[in-house]
């Protein structure tokens, strides 16, 4: 699946992924009420007015853009339509040729961890017949629990032909409570970063490790480093435009080849017809809104990388 990533990066000239993190006050008044119209304001309306949403976002992008990243919290909130919810745009996503990068952070031991990876890449063997669950392309999966959770993720993988991206050094402002904290001289951050690496060696594509790293765009500096030691890592970038991330401060994530690193952008894609730049779009034409919005994120990140080449 990395090869499939980088192929559709390469195609569209895109190294972005839209985040698809709906809360449900980002949803235009206007999709609110025909949904809550026809199932009432419960839970399956909610679920029906984020369906709604992601589709028209979806729609009016998917020409321009490689992969999508919904967050599995933003679908759980409404319960179980909302997990429903979240399948049905993991498949819309992928009939759209998009690759799928489900944001649901795992992180167990044993066979808790194989549950989660066969849940969400894998497939259940019920009776005489398997099923793919939630059938993403791949998950984001939390370390911290050491070699335990991640192997029967990695095993997965290489049965299934898709990869995970690790949480390496995360966005968040306390993220340095303790990613950054010293351990033998080095930062926590550093030391995942080395494993990262590690069991990407025995899990190459042709270019790249289908075992990937989170790096955030608010930490450039520590992205510099981490590109280093991870050299064939594909690097997922969140922190763009919301949280203050821009092109500029992104190159250093990338390989020489352009290639290694891919951007994410979630409130200032879905939420952009709230923005004053595209205010002229108004709520009505939010999917042309967050259209605007990606060409230009696209725009900024390959004038960044084309500057420094």
């Amino acid at each position: 699946m990395i090869n499939r990533l980088i192929q559709n990066i390469r195609e569209k000239n895109a190294p972005v992924v839209v985040g698809l993190d709906p809360m449900l006050s980002y949803v235009p008044e206007s999709i609110q009420r025909k949904a809550f119209h026809q199932y009432g304001e419960t839970l399956e309306g909610a679920a029906e007015a984020v369906w709604e949403f992601n589709k028209e976002i979806v729609d009016a992008t998917f020409d321009l853009i490689p992969a999508v990243k919904p967050q599995v919290a933003m679908y759980e909130q409404f319960g179980v339509p909302g997990m429903a919810v979240y399948e049905r745009t993991v498949s819309y996503c992928q009939s759209k040729g998009l690759v799928v990068i489900g944001d649901v952070k795992r992180g167990d031991i044993g066979s808790t961890s194989e549950a989660y990876a066969v849940g969400h890449l894998g497939h259940v063997k019920v009776g005489n017949k398997e099923y793919s669950g939630f059938h993403e392309d791949f998950a984001t999966v939390n370390p911290y629990l050491g070699s335990d959770g991640i192997n029967p993720f990695i095993k997965v993988c290489r049965e299934e032909k898709k990869g995970i991206f690790v949480l390496v050094k995360t966005s968040n402002p306390s993220s340095g409570e303790f990613q950054d904290r010293l351990v033998d001289g080095k930062p926590l951050y550093e030391m995942v970063g080395e494993k990262v690496a590690e069991w990407g060696r025995e899990a190459m594509g042709d270019e790249y490790s289908y075992i990937g790293a989170v790096v955030g765009a608010t930490y450039p500096e520590q992205g510099r480093m981490l590109r280093k030691i991870m050299p064939k890592t594909f690097i997922l970038v969140p922190g763009y435009g919301a949280q203050g991330g821009k092109g500029a401060d992104l190159t250093d994530f990338f390989n020489e080849d352009g290639l290694g690193a891919i951007i994410n952008s979630s409130r200032g894609i879905i939420c952009a017809y709230r923005k004053e730049e595209y205010a002229e779009y108004g709520e009505d034409h939010f999917a042309d809104a967050s259209r605007a919005a990606v060409v230009d994120m696209i725009r900024d990140i390959n004038s960044a990388l084309e500057a420094v080449r």
